[in-house]
């Protein structure tokens, strides 16, 4: 992968996560409250649901900055696809198919871009983290 490439694909999974964390902020126990009431008839107990919730926007917005900054780029491509992973049990719990193809997606291109991670010429690592 060249690194013009790298660094779009880059962008783009930095946006949509920057992008979910963003929205959510604002309107953080609102977004909580939809979460818990979605997943009341799931095995997984409000208990559990609603930490989940409160961390999963905070996590989406740290991850998509770290992304469109080109920072700490690894670890943000491992923390996103752990996030996704999470979303996907967690869609399946309450069977929310539609929802899927989307996680997968993301899960494909963090996969994507950390296999190809050398190509990552354009970003803050290459100034801050220098070896």
């Amino acid at each position: 992968m060249n690194t013009t490439s790298f660094l779009l694909l880059r962008l783009a999974i930095g946006a949509s996560m920057f992008g979910h964390g963003l929205v959510r902020l604002p309107k953080l126990n609102g977004f909580s409250n939809w979460m818990v009431t979605s997943f009341e008839k799931s095995m997984l107990s409000a208990a559990m649901v609603k930490p989940f919730s409160y961390a999963l926007p905070l996590a989406e917005f740290a991850i998509g900055i770290l992304l469109i900054l080109g920072l700490f780029t690894r670890p943000a491509l491992i923390a996103g696809s752990v996030v996704m992973i999470m979303l996907i049990l967690g869609t399946t719990l309450i069977e929310n198919w539609e929802a899927l193809t989307s996680q997968f997606i993301h899960v494909a291109v963090f996969a994507v871009l950390l296999h190809y991670s050398t190509s990552n010429t354009y970003a803050l690592d290459n100034v801050f983290l220098k070896k």
